[in-house]
């Protein structure tokens, strides 16, 4: 059981998309709950960055029944983001993996482009001190992109069913075994990521963040269980593939491949120690 949690009501929309699934408990703090509940935290919202600093809500009746595993969702800019720290601070006892889901910052101006400046620097030093298992960055531009086309009425819903099914598959594959393959462990020094979505053709990256200086890529393939069946050539075809991938001494690469009774499809993690630039 993993504990899904948003802070903010952006990242509480997206977090609401795992309560679809029996395996997540998911939790949701922000100013739009009406009445707080076993799962839902009303939290106030203020003007100024320092007046969220300055009133945390204390969590830990709310927290009581949390799992030992906590993935949680911030969105970047969101004035709620500003609890990020304060609620982590809370959950130090448990494995935390963060989830940074980066605005486009070319348009951000003022207290908003601030916010994600300071908060994306802070996470990066609380993952790479240890405090955080890990910090995924995920930026909503390049999702976009990667998506093609999605209509303004539906665009935060599509994208955030993106990113629900990505972080949903990546933590089902953590605990199955794949039918070929096996994803090397990073070094744990490693904790900064990103995710890519695969090209099954020619397993060219899709990544949602541009990571400098990657030292793990780890790759994730779902294969269709028919032609896992009958293609004799499949597996040397993406072994030679991965092959030409750029690889040394500091840049490791391993695979995985799963059944899937649907199309092909997969995703990849890229993983490094170094801190990423605001951009």
């Amino acid at each position: 059981m993993i504990s899904i949690m948003g802070i903010g009501f952006a990242a509480s929309r997206l977090a609401q998309k795992f309560v679809s699934v029996k395996n997540y408990k998911v939790y949701q703090l922000n100013d739009k709950v009406e009445r707080s509940s076993k799962y839902k935290r009303k939290i106030k919202s203020f003007d100024r960055p320092e007046e969220y600093e300055n009133n945390i809500p204390d969590l830990k009746k709310f927290f009581s029944e949390i799992t030992d595993r906590v993935q949680v969702f911030v969105v970047g800019s969101s004035m709620s983001s500003n609890y990020s720290l304060g609620v982590l601070e809370q959950l130090k006892d448990k494995e935390v993996e963060v989830f940074y889901i980066k605005p486009d910052s070319d348009l951000l101006t003022g207290i908003p482009k601030l916010v994600d400046k300071v908060v994306f620097s802070v996470l990066q030093e609380y993952a790479r001190s240890g405090l955080l298992k890990s910090l995924t960055v995920i930026s909503n531009e390049l999702l976009e992109n990667h998506l093609g086309s999605v209509p303004i009425k539906k665009y935060y819903d599509t994208l955030n069913e993106s990113i629900f099914q990505t972080v949903h598959y990546l933590n089902f594959f953590e605990h199955n075994e794949p039918e070929i393959g096996m994803v090397s462990k990073p070094l744990d020094i490693c904790r900064i990521r990103t995710i890519g979505m695969l090209n099954m053709k020619n397993l060219e990256e899709k990544w949602l963040f541009p990571l400098d200086m990657d030292r793990d890529i780890c790759y994730y393939m779902c294969i269709n269980k028919e032609k896992l069946e009958t293609d004799g050539g499949l597996h040397k075809r993406l072994v030679d593939l991965l092959k030409q991938k750029p690889r040394n001494a500091f840049r490791k690469i391993s695979y995985a491949i799963y059944e899937t009774e649907y199309e092909d499809f997969g995703f990849c993690v890229a993983l490094t120690n170094v801190v990423q630039q605001y951009a």
